[in-house]
């Protein structure tokens, strides 16, 4: 068979490309000996996830779509770190910038786009950058580590994503836009200042109106000069003002290029044998850049070279669903006013929704959302039909219902929409494949639906919409298959702590034995929870499970992308002595390390350690480890307080230190933080810590369940107490009750707002419950030891940390 076999090329491992092979896989599995080139050094990956990356959220792991093994059992050829130069059309061969050719009977181009730079002088400078690929993300990440001021060039999607990233970075982010408000592609004026004043109470600062007239600075960018004169200072600058298709190789081998590479609704190119799929490709005019139609262009051309019928792509119609920072946004249509139409509005600032409608000859023509995007399918789908509103138009604005979709009784939304309506933003698939999928593919439960199309394969943020399909499609075939801690057992969190309890299990191995996991050697969602689970029931009679851990808690040290790690010694409450720092500075250079950083919980971090010179370093420093590695309390942050501040009502810095000496090294579900402010001013940021303490005149307010990261969250109040030791009381109190009830990997942040305030208030009430989680919190605290001093002081430990140790298990 293999002989018959065409040879198909495919110029670009992107989501575009690699999707239409997908589809071609499916139509003609044996068709073609299928070759790939890819000019980054990774496997197709999704690229929309970017943002994700940089934010801290996922790892590249996370984002791949097609890893090696799947290239592998599809017979497919893939040469990554290649870049096509030039097409022979005649001979019908390609030609990579390493040399290698590869002959082909059908060639495909799937060239992406370029990042549009803009032709500033000094663009050329270090620390002038673009945000298209995971390079970019990388120098991101590590300019935040040296650096401190970034601006961002563009507020659109792209460049507010990046800027988020950027902010959780712990870099000081200015947005620089050349309009009046923000992503004004996709939102109007009311809506795009809803969203500023939402990313502005997140930290990020914006410059509207301004036109970027030169970059300054010698070797590095210094600074940013504006038309109107005004510089703004920066280390960094991020330039996210668009995109460009990528054209030149098709240009260079006589294939027809306008804007972007010019094809006909079969995706074919003017030169037989070549098409163009993707962001490059050109379509009656206009070249999309969004996935869904990228995506529609992939199951056109598969179906072409697999033989299949197939009427042709007749262009896109487009709506837009994203989730800027945290904050949910949909737009599609014309959604700004023109003559002859009118709006319709609905505006809730307290709750943060606005709701747009533009209609025009009783037809909806344009929607925007913000805050609440659940009708936006719905609304796509009234636009795409064309469908009469009249009488309807307030209903669709506060709520659609069945009946204004002109359903039949009984049916939902659904069930309305078009087949075509893209459910999986991600990766572009459509409620008609996930239907046929459901009635024809057997699909009975969302894993199979995952595994067949992708739908919430991956940021699942469809997955509820997945489920209402199946719902619709199977009924009582649909299997609701129950999902457990992780993909080896169907059971939940408190089914695994309420066997281990009724059971008294000991150990991981005998919790995985008993329970029946599918997996018997578990994997690296379950073992380390396990093993946490197991430690907090049992804190005298469990041995932790060293290999259950990851490899920042088994060696006791922040791995970095590079192999070292880093090295966070214990500074209670941020205060230190003279004494100290020489002690640091004088281990810093007598290791040769090459970078030392003040961290943003106020501690001093060595950064660039070789695993092997870490003991030697422990024992020079002989200081308490900073447990800046491990899901334990991490810092306790203070301000000055009343010791020096004059607006301080409280002893900020003692309170700290108190809390930091009372919960060091304890074991907790997820990593915990802490601060102590000793005024409202919360200069030490006490009201974004999963326990934050604030002075205030005769007492101390307490706050429970901030985050700082990724998902930014302002803490509750909890109470509000007189004395010190009360402090210390409810702090001990709630810690051991996320301890004993958060799921494992929990931040407070998310654990507070599935269990709910009130829930943990009532929990708390009792000043004899408190006492008792007080004295179990402390029991447990009796039993642990310093990692860095026991590791120092016993010989089998200190081996681990020679250059070849075991094999990493987590």
């Amino acid at each position: 068979m293999s002989d018959v076999r065409k040879k198909l090329v495919l110029v670009g491992n992107g989501m575009a490309g690699v999707r239409a092979i997908e589809h071609l896989l499916k139509l003609a599995p044996d068709a073609y000996e299928i070759t790939i080139f890819g000019s980054e050094p990774h496997p197709n990956y999704n690229r929309i996830m970017l943002s994700s990356v940089l934010a801290g959220g996922v790892d590249m792991n996370d984002i791949i779509i097609n890893d090696l093994e799947w290239y592998r059992s599809n017979g497919i050829r893939l040469y990554t770190g290649h870049t096509v130069t030039s097409i022979d059309t005649v001979n019908r061969k390609v030609r990579t910038d390493k040399g290698v050719e590869a002959g082909y009977d059908e060639l495909i181009l799937a060239t992406g786009s370029n990042p549009f730079m803009l032709p500033l002088p000094g663009a050329d400078k270090e620390g002038v950058i673009a945000f298209r690929d995971i390079k970019d993300t990388q120098i991101m990440q590590e300019t935040a580590k040296t650096h401190r001021k970034a601006l961002v060039i563009g507020g659109g999607l792209l460049g507010l994503e990046a800027a988020r990233g950027l902010l959780h970075l712990g870099m000081e982010v200015s947005v620089v836009h050349i309009n009046e408000y923000l992503m004004e592609r996709q939102l109007d004026e009311a809506a795009a200042v809803m969203l500023q004043k939402e990313l502005e109470a997140q930290g990020m600062k914006f410059l509207l109106k301004k036109q970027s007239e030169a970059i300054l600075g010698k070797k590095r960018v210094k600074g940013l000069l504006f038309a109107d004169g005004e510089v703004a200072e920066t280390d960094l600058i991020v330039m996210a003002v668009g995109i460009k298709p990528n054209v030149e190789l098709a240009r260079g081998s006589g294939i027809q290029v306008n804007r972007g590479i010019i094809v006909n609704d079969y995706m074919e190119t003017n030169i037989p044998g070549i098409y163009a799929v993707g962001e490059c490709a050109e379509h009656r005019g206009i070249a999309y850049g969004l996935v869904a139609p990228l995506y529609e262009q992939g199951a056109v051309l598969a179906k072409r070279l697999g033989g299949a019928h197939t009427e042709g792509y007749a262009g896109s119609v487009t709506s837009t669903k994203l989730k800027v920072s945290g904050v949910d946004v949909f737009s599609a249509g014309q959604f700004i006013e023109q003559p002859g139409s009118r709006s319709l509005r609905y505006q809730d600032e307290i709750e943060g929704v606005y709701k747009k409608l533009v209609i025009q000859e009783d037809k909806l023509i344009g929607a925007v959302l913000f805050g609440d995007t659940s009708d936006g399918a719905p609304l796509f789908s009234l636009m795409k039909n064309g469908e009469n509103i009249k009488g309807k138009e307030k209903e669709l604005l506060l709520g659609i219902s069945a009946d204004a979709l002109g359903s039949q009784k009984g049916n939902n939304r659904l069930e309305a929409m078009a087949e075509d309506e893209i459910i999986c933003g991600c990766n572009g698939v459509s409620k008609g494949t996930i239907a046929e999928a459901i009635q024809s593919g057997g699909c009975t439960s969302v894993g199979d639906i995952k595994a067949c199309t992708k739908a919430s394969a991956s940021c699942g943020g469809c997955k509820p919409m997945v489920e209402g399909l199946l719902q619709l499609y199977a009924g009582d075939k649909a299997v609701k298959v129950k999902e457990g801690i992780c993909g080896c057992t169907t059971l939940g969190r408190d089914e695994i702590v309420a066997e281990i309890k009724r059971m008294k299990l000991m150990t991981v191995k005998e919790v995985m034995h008993v329970l029946d996991w599918n997996n018997e050697e578990g994997c690296t969602k379950c073992r380390p929870s396990l093993n946490y689970y197991l430690g907090m029931l049992w804190p005298e009679e469990y041995v932790d499970e060293k290999e259950s851990r990851f490899t920042n808690e088994r060696y006791h040290a922040n791995i970095q992308k590079d192999g070292t790690y880093s090295v966070v010694p214990r500074i209670y409450g941020g205060i230190t002595t003279p004494a100290d720092l020489i002690k640091i500075a004088e281990v810093a250079v007598k290791f040769d390390v090459p970078m030392v950083k003040f961290t943003g919980g106020q501690r001093l971090d060595l950064l660039g350690v070789k695993k092997e010179d870490l003991p030697k370093m422990w024992e020079e420093l002989d200081m308490p480890s900073g447990h800046a590695y491990g899901k334990t309390l991490r810092t306790v942050k203070t301000c000055v307080g009343s010791t020096f501040c004059r607006f301080g009502t409280q002893d900020a810095i003692g309170m700290g230190i108190r809390l930091e000496k009372a919960f060091e090294r304890l074991n907790t579900p997820s990593k915990v933080k802490l601060a102590v402010s000793g005024c409202p001013r919360n200069c030490a940021e006490a009201t974004i810590k999963d326990f934050g303490v604030v002075a205030i005149d005769g007492g101390w307010e307490l706050h429970i369940g901030g985050n700082g990261g990724v998902h930014v969250r302002a803490t509750d109040l909890l109470c509000v107490v007189k004395t010190d030791d009360e402090v210390l009381e409810w702090a001990s109190a709630f810690l051991q009750y996320y301890r004993e009830n958060a799921v494992w990997n929990e931040r407070t942040s998310t654990w507070v707002e599935r269990v709910g305030l009130e829930s943990i208030k009532q929990a708390l009430e009792n000043r004899e419950e408190r006492l008792a989680l007080k004295e179990r919190i402390e029991a447990t605290l009796a039993l642990t030891t310093d990692p860095w001093k026991q590791i120092v002081n016993e010989p089998e430990l200190r081996k681990n940390f020679n250059p070849i140790t075991e094999p990493e298990t987590v």
